[in-house]
């Protein structure tokens, strides 16, 4: 999807504002309009409903997570490097891209039956079938463990969409670090061997450098 440009990014990104910060259910578009100066028939007029402001802002976050992992797909060949870049990926977006990310994370079940969001399922699917094969292939190359690569998704998604709610910005903790404790911890558990654990789970080595280079590029920031 097309980044929305002028008047429709702004109206977009305070809209991702706020739902980031209030929720969707108690974001208003009139409240928007007030904030930005203009009519709430002007947000109409470019969107239609917030149910469409949702999806747009849930299909662009997804476009732009899916062509980060493509560009690391390309640099990284090793499954174990790969899903790596994922955790760190997903950790960076917290401060890289944070208002999106929160505003995804707190209201990924919103819509979620709507026939219109049938893109934005279809993007998530993508992403998760991305994580399958990869932990898949380690298993098959004996770089994994035997387990249920499905579960094992499961697991590591479920733990990174909730870091929203505890992940300060502000805090202590970088984002590369907490990365690193989720690489550390979960490929830990996956490794047959884990020689190379402590250079997956560096906050400061190669993955987490083309992690950053590729998140730029998807998100423009």
């Amino acid at each position: 999807m097309p980044r929305p440009v002028g008047r429709r990014a702004e109206i977009l990104d305070t809209f991702v504002r706020h739902v980031a910060e209030y929720g969707y259910e108690r974001t208003n578009l009139g409240d928007i309009a007030d904030e930005l100066g203009m009519s709430k028939g002007t947000i109409v007029h470019h969107f239609g409903t917030k149910a469409q402001l949702l999806r747009e802002l849930e299909e662009n976050y997804m476009s732009q997570q899916l062509d980060a992992v493509r560009a690391l797909w390309q640099q990284f060949e090793r499954p174990d490097e790969r899903v790596a870049a994922l955790m760190y990926a997903s950790a960076l977006l917290q401060v890289v891209s944070r208002d999106a990310t929160v505003a995804t994370q707190r209201e990924v079940v919103q819509l979620s039956d709507d026939p219109a969001m049938l893109e934005v399922r279809k993007l998530r699917s993508e992403m998760q079938q991305m994580t399958v094969d990869e932990i898949s292939r380690g298993i098959d190359g004996g770089i994994f463990r035997p387990v249920d690569a499905e579960i094992a998704t499961f697991q590591l998604w479920g733990s990174m969409q909730w870091m929203w709610v505890w992940f300060n910005a502000k805090g202590t903790r970088t984002p590369e670090e907490v990365g690193a404790v989720f690489v550390d911890v979960f490929l830990g558990g996956l490794l047959t061997d884990r020689l190379n654990l402590g250079k997956l789970a560096d906050p400061k080595g190669q993955i987490v450098a083309a992690v950053r280079d590729a998140l730029t590029a998807a998100t423009g920031s």
